[in-house]
């Protein structure tokens, strides 16, 4: 099968970037042969080699080129502006459905969004959790995120000593902001955990700045962005993950990459978060310092439960392996391919 692919990738860093990575390598290693093509600007220094060819911003005579290749189009989420070729080219069209199509947090859809929603009758559609699939007017075929499993993995020797931990870019939808406040009422209650934030973002000095407003500042360190085999075993030098979303989150790739590494994962009830989540952990009312500082000091004072997410782990994370969630990709584009419309939603275990 010849799969031509329209999605954000490298250089970018983030979970579509992710998922588009890992999929794409097991896609290449079942010998479906893609080709991926990205708006992302790529510098001559920034260009890496891939077993797959790989085109940023092409020109229409390259696009129509490769969507004439093509066997199937995909999008890992409608792209408006890489959907014109296929108004001349027809090739089976299916999206990737990551996101709600929301302009704003109050569930507003412009112009734009309202015209994604169209086009989604005219395609086979795949949605990343039961919670896209809800909020989206065509059914889906639920299939969840993989995560790297050669990356993220726990390792028996490694100390376990430190405490939580964060992992995502420092901005505000991802509330790391709120993690610190939690932080600071943990204190009132006779705990002080010590947290490690691992990521870079535009928030970063202005959460440095809180830490000390609260005079926390030698219990929260700042990382950095380090390479992924550096997150990698700082994950599993941590006993809590905390993903303290107030957006939404489609998925969360990072709750997998966290219980994979051996943290009890803690997130934000909402969206696909608890999907990722999982039997890996709990949840807290999304948005509230409250009840997100309960939850955490209920898990600090019994780590005795620590035993029971992750024993539960390994179940959880085999649903989101590399090679089985590529395989169920296959299959609905092979269905795509072979006219068959996308009349079914599947459960993402299934």
């Amino acid at each position: 099968m010849r799969i031509l692919l329209h999605t954000r990738f490298y250089p970018n860093i983030g979970g579509i970037e992710t998922v588009t990575y890992v999929l794409v390598h097991e896609w290449h290693r079942a010998g479906a042969d893609t080709t991926l093509v990205s708006d992302v600007r790529c510098t001559p220094a920034q260009r890496r080699e891939f077993p797959f060819p790989v085109y940023y911003r092409p020109n229409p005579v390259q696009w129509l080129r490769l969507l004439r290749q093509a066997d199937v189009f995909v999008h890992m989420n409608i792209s408006l502006k890489a959907l014109w070729p296929w108004f001349i080219v027809r090739r089976p069209f299916v999206a990737v459905n990551h996101a709600y199509y929301y302009s704003d947090r109050t569930g507003y859809r412009d112009w734009r969004e309202r015209l994604k929603l169209r086009v989604m009758a005219r395609a086979t559609n795949i949605a990343v959790s039961e919670a896209v699939a809800k909020r989206l007017p065509e059914p889906c075929f639920v299939i969840p995120n993989p995560f790297d499993t050669s990356m993220f993995q726990v390792a028996d020797n490694a100390p376990r000593d430190k405490d939580l931990v964060f992992l995502g870019r420092l901005v505000s939808d991802k509330g790391c902001g709120l993690l610190i406040r939690a932080l600071g009422r943990l204190v009132e209650r006779g705990l002080h955990p010590r947290l490690t934030i691992i990521g870079d973002g535009p928030e970063r000095s202005a959460l440095e700045q809180l830490a000390r407003s609260l005079n926390l500042q030698d219990r929260v360190a700042f990382g950095g962005a380090p390479p992924s085999e550096r997150v990698a075993n700082l994950l599993r030098q941590h006993n809590i993950m905390v993903v303290p979303s107030i957006w939404e989150e489609s998925f969360g790739v990072v709750a997998l990459e966290g219980a994979a590494c051996g943290c009890v994962v803690l997130g934000s009830h909402g969206g696909g978060l608890p999907e990722a989540i999982g039997p890996c952990g709990i949840t807290f009312r999304r948005g509230d310092v409250s009840d997100l500082a309960s939850k955490l000091a209920y898990l600090l004072r019994h780590p005795e439960e620590w035993v029971c997410y992750r024993s539960a782990a390994p179940a959880h994370l085999e649903l989101h392996h590399p090679a089985r969630v590529a395989r169920r990709y296959l299959e609905v584009f092979e269905r795509a391919v072979g006219g068959v419309a996308s009349t079914e939603r599947t459960a993402g275990a299934a």
